[in-house]
């Protein structure tokens, strides 16, 4: 067993234009000084990274790692969820994606899909030369609109789809090989990749490519009333990421787990701040250290009620109160007994008159 390294935080939802929010090393001061050992850098954020030109710069990853450094910190690793969004997208939802991509891009979904794929092998490169061997991402959707079924899905529909999703990664996932990064899939509802056997239908669709592996984020598990802490059980082979996330699920009378389209403070389902919701996080951390899990714990800040501040506050002494030193012992052992070979016969009986 190994110690889960932490705490960390994901810079995406405190970057602003207002300091200490607007540069790098404004937010990893501000970071440090709340007790964060580490960042998780946005690779779309240009407030702190281009990627593009960290793609193909050393030195310019080693400048990055530098304002991270000179600020007490690490980087955990780079999150590309706003890029792999656009690797594949159902055309409902263009209009929209659009807002993820330049401008030029605008209008052309299958531009900006080979976009993204170039941003998303950059963004391998930049990791492999800041000596990083995981990057978070989402899939994309081919399929999501088709997810409850009326009218009825076409035989072979999910098989072509997971099929085009692979085909498209595949070229990321052999960049990513090249350069001994894998992508660390956050399964999440909108993608095609949002539980196990999605993750499942995917691994097998890309040839079980060595590459994929999973963010594991219990959050989005409880908004679909999935036993969290046994998919860990299921997928801790595949887990090399960890964001930690509070949610709930309350559902009434009028609302369930789809929502009834309400704001997110109205809906049932809903994320929180750290230890404002109802997932068990001592289970967790016990089950990820059980199975070897040595990554960064990255807080994730989502909540429609508590503000990101003082999210971020309390997020650091939460992840750090659940970070397990482990035992380099068995509690017991001080009732150990002889090993001799033949008093162990004795014991069971063996060899005697």
């Amino acid at each position: 067993m190994r110690t889960i390294k932490g705490p960390a935080i994901f810079l995406a939802q405190f970057l602003g234009d207002d300091e200490p929010f607007n540069n790098l090393k404004n937010i990893c001061e501000w970071a440090q000084g709340l007790g964060y050992k580490a960042v998780q850098i946005p690779a779309w954020d240009k407030r702190v990274i281009d990627i593009e030109r960290a793609g193909e710069s050393k030195d310019y990853c080693d400048e990055i790692k530098g304002i991270v450094s000179e600020a007490g910190l690490e980087i955990s690793e780079i999150s590309t969820h706003l890029l792999g969004q656009l690797v594949a997208s159902h055309p409902a939802y263009d209009a929209m994606f659009d807002a993820f991509a330049p401008e030029y891009l605008h209008g052309h979904p299958r531009e900006r899909s080979l976009w993204a794929i170039e941003q998303l092998k950059a963004a391998a490169n930049a990791s492999h030369f800041l000596g990083l061997d995981v990057m978070g991402s989402f899939s994309g959707s081919l399929l999501f609109h088709t997810m409850y079924p009326w009218p009825q899905r076409p035989i072979g529909l999910v098989e072509a789809g997971f099929s085009e999703l692979a085909r498209r990664w595949l070229p990321i996932l052999d960049h990513c090989k090249e350069k001994g990064v894998e992508i660390c899939y956050e399964l999440h509802p909108g993608e095609d990749l949002h539980d196990g056997v999605t993750f499942e239908r995917f691994l097998k669709a890309s040839g079980n490519h060595s590459s994929v592996k999973i963010l594991y984020d219990p959050s989005h598990f409880v908004l679909q009333q999935m036993d969290y802490i046994q998919f860990i059980d299921y997928y801790h082979e595949h887990i090399r990421m960890f964001h930690v996330k509070d949610a709930e699920f309350r559902p009434s009378g009028k609302s369930g787990v789809y929502g009834g389209y309400q704001d997110w403070v109205d809906r049932p389902g809903r994320f929180r701040s750290l230890g404002d919701g109802q997932i068990d996080f001592k289970q967790i951390f016990s089950k990820l250290t059980q199975y070897g899990y040595d990554g960064w714990a990255v807080l994730e800040w989502e909540c429609s009620i508590k503000s990101p501040e003082q999210g971020a506050r309390e997020g650091a002494p939460f992840i750090s109160d659940h970070l397990i030193e482990v035992t380099s012992k068995t509690f017991d052992d001080f009732a150990k007994t002889s090993q001799n070979p033949n008093e162990l016969r004795k014991m069971l009986g063996l060899d005697s008159d």
